[in-house]
């Protein structure tokens, strides 16, 4: 059984036609089963539904094969047990800080909100800044306007929900799409099946792009 950990949401909607061409599709709809585990139409093929980031840990520690999880979740996550051999080019924002618009930067020591902890330890130490680093769960536009931190960072699509709350853009820290993460021993032990099914979705993503 090849198992493939996907979360719900904008991720699961953009991977699915990818793994049809594939020949993989669920046998019911995820988004409306409540079952976390969905058979497909192969029957040596199943889906595992998961929080977006808890897929790096479902293929790391070998509960699911491969996994499609986006890059900010990887970043935060720094598994070493995963080959990430594929991006598969969806669900693309940028992981920024953002702040109230105009206000200046603050003296001494900056509060930063964020649920992408190690990222913003990581991001501020090679500028050689101190920083405090407050961990929120969402929400996080509301922490600079009550004088809980001095900045965000947060994963921005259009910008709009910044700037109906009073905030902006500023430093872009990376570029975010979602990848294909695969469990290293999974890729010692089925390496012709798995490397088969990379190639296929390589070519989907190619041929999605061209048109």
């Amino acid at each position: 059984m090849l198992t493939i950990a996907l979360s719900k949401g904008r991720i699961l909607d953009d991977t699915l036609p990818l793994l049809a061409a594939a020949g993989i599709e669920p046998t019911e709809n995820p988004e409306k089963s409540r079952k976390l585990i969905i058979p497909t139409t192969q029957d040596d093929v199943q889906l595992l539904i998961v929080r977006a980031t808890d897929v790096p840990t479902y293929v790391e520690h070998g509960a699911a094969d491969l996994g499609v999880a986006g890059k900010d979740v990887l970043m935060e996550y720094g598994g070493q047990g995963l080959y990430e051999p594929l991006d598969l080019q969806i669900a693309n924002c940028k992981l920024m800080t953002a702040g109230k618009v105009g206000a200046p930067e603050p003296k001494g020591r900056l509060r930063v909100a964020t649920k992408f902890v190690n990222v913003a330890k990581r991001y501020y130490a090679e500028q050689g800044r101190q920083v405090d680093v407050i961990k929120l769960y969402g929400s996080m536009e509301l922490a600079p306007l009550v004088g809980l931190a001095d900045k965000i960072i947060d994963v921005v699509d259009t910008g709009n929900t910044l700037r109906a709350n009073g905030l902006e853009p500023q430093e872009l820290i990376a570029h975010i799409s979602s990848r294909l993460i695969v469990n290293k021993a999974s890729m010692k032990m089925q390496h012709g099946r798995i490397q088969a099914l990379i190639e296929t979705l390589r070519g989907a993503v190619e041929a999605r792009h061209q048109s």
